[in-house]
């Protein structure tokens, strides 16, 4: 008999995976898994962030009329707060005139009015240079020493035995430092305004050939009190907005001695961003409901 060969039945070769159509599905439903949980859990971070606003103000307002708040605790932490932050504020105050009174006079210069330059110099650091020194100082000094003294009391157990005694976390910790940055933000915010305006006057009087009454005068002719107030306010608003970001991630460290110093830089980074993002709406409202104007 004749022999026959068998029909060969060609095999199509298995997909690789890159080719597969299941393979940009999957990667999209991953990549939307974690975008929707980034963004679910940056919300629940700041309904947290709000609750902890609210009790500590609330409490904080109800301990002082009741007469029943700890003063000396708040004091204690505001001598803290100074010690840390009087220095740096000199040290940061002086490079704020200075750059301010050399950018401004240069430009003033140019258009032949260095008279001027008392003016400019001096809103420039009433307005924007003092309360964002002074934020960016109480962010990163104050910031980190709040959620590390926290943080460790965390993991320590400390808070969570506080709790078992009856004893508030919130009103304990939170509420006394959070009135002491309230006492002491104003006075770094007039320590950088009074050391930066005269360096930016130094610099005038020195290196720009502005005559010193001049500067004064229009100094005196364009910055009025409400100037002062809104710098004031700005710095309290700033410093409130770092207690309780860094109470915050303090009280909730978790993961021993990582966990803390993870609580820390989130505690700096996000402080600095809030501080930010709030001195432009701040500055967008006064500009529009404030005006410069002459005195």
């Amino acid at each position: 008999m004749p022999l026959t060969t068998p029909a060969v039945t060609e095999v199509a070769p298995a997909p690789r995976p890159e080719e597969s159509p299941r393979a940009e599905p999957a990667a999209a439903q991953i990549l939307r898994a974690n975008f929707a949980g980034t963004v679910l859990s940056a919300v629940r971070t700041l309904g947290r962030l709000v609750e902890l606003s609210g009790q500590a103000i609330g409490g904080a307002v109800a301990d002082i009329v009741r007469l029943r708040f700890s003063w000396p605790e708040a004091l204690r932490q505001a001598w803290f707060f100074v010690t840390a932050t009087a220095i740096p504020a000199v040290l940061m105050a002086i490079p704020f005139g200075v750059i301010v009174s050399v950018q401004v006079g240069t430009l003033i210069h140019e258009l032949g009015a260095d008279s001027l330059l008392g003016a400019t110099g001096g809103l420039g650091v009433i307005k924007q240079g003092a309360p964002t020194a002074t934020g960016l100082l109480l962010g990163g000094a104050a910031a980190s020493a709040i959620a590390a003294d926290l943080g460790a009391r965390t993991i320590r157990d400390e808070i969570d035995a506080l709790r078992v005694m009856g004893v508030d976390p919130v009103r304990r910790l939170v509420i006394p430092r959070l009135v002491a940055m309230v006492l002491v933000a104003p006075l770094v915010n007039i320590l950088i305004m009074f050391v930066g305006i005269l360096a930016g006057y130094l610099v005038a009087v020195t290196a720009q050939g502005v005559t010193s009454g001049s500067y004064w005068l229009t100094f005196g002719s364009f910055t009025v009190l409400g100037d002062v107030v809104v710098s004031l306010g700005k710095s309290v608003l700033f410093g409130m907005i770092v207690v309780l970001v860094a109470c915050q991630r303090g009280l909730e460290a978790k993961g021993g001695p990582r966990g803390v110093a993870d609580g820390v830089n989130a505690a700096v980074v996000l402080s600095v961003l809030g501080i930010v993002l709030l001195n432009v709406a701040l500055t967008q409202l006064t500009a529009m409901f404030l005006p410069v104007r002459l005195a």
